[in-house]
């Protein structure tokens, strides 16, 4: 077995920071738990007298954003579990701790809009083809109050991370509520100057139309994480190329795993080969400056190849059970209380 300096591994986290003042990682804050459980609690409130009125006023627009106000107080509690989850220290069972919580409420928020989109075409659909009476003033004034309601809690979310992921995902369930309310006051409004009741389903599944799109983008983004996918930003082909371009003595990078643990914390592990002469601290001190500058990936672990390293990685479906990647040559990559250690040595960080 190869000793610790000649296994030429450096795992190191950079503080998580990119070193250039600006960091990625998701703000978990007590400053975005305030907006999400007080958005919470209004939303869940006005719910119910939205679910009144659209009863009593027959009306499907405010049944459906009834509706859709109760998937965004789920939406909401979820958001705030998760970031409450997030916060919790990692442990022996769980080496990235509770992070991905936030991504698995994401991925439930995305299910329920696109359950709820369906539901409210069927409903629609059933309006039109035996449309029921709707009681127009009733269903104003709660699409007003509705509306007054919704744009408060998205006023209070745009205050938080909005590039966070659950942020993001409640943003969208409060701005198909806003619009909403918009289509129930308009619908209102018709009905009550022409009697026509077909535009409350109508409008019904034009605001479905719009909360599916981006429904579908949210489920999207957040499958990408739990299938360990790379981040939008990262084409493994071009960061090799740009590697071995700009670090000096790097002459090949292969075993290159990039995905992200929770919304904007990615990570990477790669085997790095270096010319004759090369010293391995400066080289993959490099590596990690060069990553986290310009693809804002502050966790990586990066092996040096001294001829250790199989040709096909162990994680390949064509490896099978010969190859054996280096990683499981008596290396055991563990994210316990240290959460910077290193193998024998350490590259220095980048400044």
């Amino acid at each position: 077995m190869p000793n610790d300096k000649d296994h030429g591994h450096s795992h190191d986290h950079a503080g998580h920071d990119h070193g250039d003042g600006h960091s990625h990682a998701p703000d978990v804050s007590a400053s975005n738990e305030k907006v999400v459980l007080v958005g919470f609690l209004l939303t869940f409130g006005f719910m119910f007298a939205e679910l009144i009125g659209g009863l009593l006023s027959g009306s499907l627009a405010l049944i459906a954003d009834a509706g859709h106000m109760f998937t965004d107080a789920a939406a909401l509690a979820l958001a705030w579990a998760g970031f409450r989850f997030g916060r919790r220290k990692r442990d022996d069972k769980r080496t990235f701790g509770y992070m991905r919580f936030e991504i698995l409420a994401g991925f439930v928020n995305a299910i329920s809009l696109i359950l709820l989109v369906i539901w409210i075409a069927y409903e629609a659909v059933q309006r039109l083809l035996d449309p029921a009476p709707v009681l127009a003033g009733p269903m104003l004034v709660i699409a007003v109050l509705g509306l007054a309601v919704n744009a408060g809690v998205f006023w209070m979310l745009m205050k938080g991370d909005r590039d966070h992921v659950n942020i993001k995902g409640a943003m969208v369930h409060v701005m198909g509520d806003l619009l909403g309310s918009v289509a129930a006051i308009v619908a209102a409004i018709a009905i009550y100057f022409t009697g026509w009741t077909p535009i409350d389903p109508i409008l019904s599944m034009l605001l479905s139309a719009i909360v599916l799109r981006s429904a579908w983008a949210l489920l999207k983004a957040s499958l990408n994480v739990l299938m360990e996918g790379t981040p939008g930003n990262v084409v493994v082909a071009d960061l090799k190329e740009t590697l071995i371009a700009k670090v000096p003595g790097l002459v090949n990078v292969t075993h290159v795993h990039v995905w992200s643990i929770t919304s904007g914390q990615p990570a990477a592990t790669m085997d790095v080969k270096l010319a004759e002469g090369t010293d391995p601290a400066t080289a993959l001190s490099a590596v990690k400056a060069l990553l986290s500058r310009e693809y804002g990936i502050a966790h990586s672990t990066i092996e040096v190849d001294f001829g250790q390293s199989a040709s096909v990685c162990a994680l390949d479906p064509d490896a099978g059970n010969g190859a054996n990647h280096s990683h499981a040559q008596g290396h055991d990559h563990d994210h316990k209380q240290g959460h910077d250690h290193i193998q024998g040595w350490s590259a220095p960080k980048p400044a």
